[in-house]
């Protein structure tokens, strides 16, 4: 079997425990997961880009086989761009899985060479989004268990 590249994109605004569970477990299964940053225009963000990169990076860095980026091209463009043959996405809920069907077939019409993997989140993960540990934080509680340390810390500064 030979190594294959996978990129697991996605805004990560901020990262939670759900996305270091799919990057943990790709991670096992690819030679290199690139973990991208894609600038969604329909999605507002709290953290500017430079700042999603550095907590990624932080809340990733015991992965030797991880490599976090961004882009602002679609993820098959950056797929091709890193000559990786597979796009990771997390499935949290069938609402997940009826938005990853339709951008799974989008995917296939631009690049049929590029697959998409699709990894359940761990039961314990499955109704954290970014969203939802956003609105815990302006709320002023604790999200330590939803998000890496590094994230907490963040929004606690982002907060005030």
């Amino acid at each position: 079997m030979k190594p294959v590249k996978a990129v697991y994109a996605g805004t990560f605004d901020p990262v939670t425990n759900g996305h270091i569970d799919i990057i943990d477990r790709a991670s096992q299964m690819f030679e290199v997961l690139y973990v991208t940053i894609l600038d969604n225009m329909n999605k507002n963000k709290m953290f500017t880009l430079e700042e999603r990169l550095d907590l990624l990076k932080e809340a990733t860095k015991d992965y030797e086989n991880v490599i976090v980026t961004s882009s602002n091209k679609l993820a098959v463009e950056y797929a091709r761009e890193v000559g990786a043959k597979v796009l990771v996405r997390g499935l949290r809920a069938t609402t997940d899985f009826e938005y990853e069907l339709q951008m799974a077939l989008a995917n296939q019409h631009l690049a049929d060479d590029i697959d998409m993997v699709f990894l359940m989140t761990r039961a314990r993960h499955s109704f954290i989004s970014s969203s939802t540990v956003k609105e815990i934080a302006l709320h002023h509680h604790t999200v330590e268990d939803l998000a890496p340390g590094c994230v907490a810390e963040a929004l606690k500064k982002k907060i005030g």
